[in-house]
């Protein structure tokens, strides 16, 4: 592990970091050595409560914005903040992400789980990148089990994971990192005990659809615990080459997949593309 992935002393962005998953990676890394915190998130007063209770812990460590990550505007402005605040940034976590496919919210939860992503992750490299002057640094990516496997529920939820997949796998192909010392690591969570595992049948693109889908499906046994999926996410962060993907379920521990990912592109190009 080189010393630019480890946590101590590290500038931390993070989307979507007021409550759930969000709320404990912030909370992991301030207790890994973090410089310092910027929890992002549309929830103002939760977030201002959680950043409050984290400084009576690790003064003056955090610092919360108020940011709708569909909002270009938000972004920009929140992402200078954090550098005014900070002077750098070292690493982006685009945690922030809305698994709802209903009729009213698909285009909303689109822009924040893929164009939200996609603006901070561009932010990100161009700040950090070593050929144009900055530091380097780490930018995570949240992707899905959604992105491996159908689920006929939520195909655009499945369709916007499997972009920032992609995205994220194509983006750092070598040399990328020798060229920027950007490192892009994307992570898949299987079903995980958290706010998102409710009222799947309201979220579902055709909720009478969704409610006999979910009902022949959903295996309770299979969803785990949110300290598996925060400790595969420490791992990651501490063992992830540049450009890895990995995937956290059943609460195993973090397997890194990218040799099976880059199989199954590699098998597809000999056989249909060579």
């Amino acid at each position: 592990m080189t010393s630019q992935w480890k946590t101590q002393d590290k500038v931390f962005l993070i989307t979507g970091g007021a409550s759930g998953l969000g709320a404990e990676y912030v909370k992991i890394f301030l207790q890994l050595g973090a410089k310092s915190m910027a929890v992002l998130d549309i929830a103002e007063a939760v977030g201002k409560t959680f950043v409050a209770s984290l400084n009576e812990t690790y003064p003056g460590k955090a610092m919360f914005i108020k940011c709708d990550v569909s909002k270009e505007d938000e972004i920009k402005t929140a992402f200078q903040q954090v550098l005014d605040a900070n002077k750098r940034i070292d690493v982006i976590i685009n945690n922030a992400g809305i698994m709802n496919d209903a009729p009213n919210q698909w285009r909303t939860a689109s822009d924040v789980n893929w164009q939200g992503l996609v603006s901070f992750t561009l932010k990100g490299m161009e700040h950090m990148r070593k050929d144009k002057g900055g530091a380097g640094g780490t930018i995570i990516n949240i992707s899905s089990i959604a992105a491996l496997y159908k689920y006929p529920n939520l195909p655009i939820y499945c369709g916007a994971k499997m972009a920032v997949l992609h995205f994220g796998q194509t983006l750092s192909v070598p040399p990328f990192f020798d060229s920027t010392g950007v490192r892009v690591l994307t992570i898949c969570f299987g079903p995980t005990l958290t706010p998102l595992m409710d009222n799947l049948t309201e979220r579902s693109v055709d909720r009478e659809f969704g409610e006999a889908y979910l009902k022949s499906v959903i295996d309770l046994s299979a969803i785990q615990r949110i300290e598996s999926a925060v400790t595969a996410f420490v791992k990651m962060f501490k063992e992830g080459e540049p450009g890895s993907i990995w995937l956290s379920v059943k609460n195993k521990p973090g397997m890194d997949i990218t040799s099976d990912i880059n199989k199954t592109f590699d098998e597809f190009k000999m056989k249909w593309l060579a």
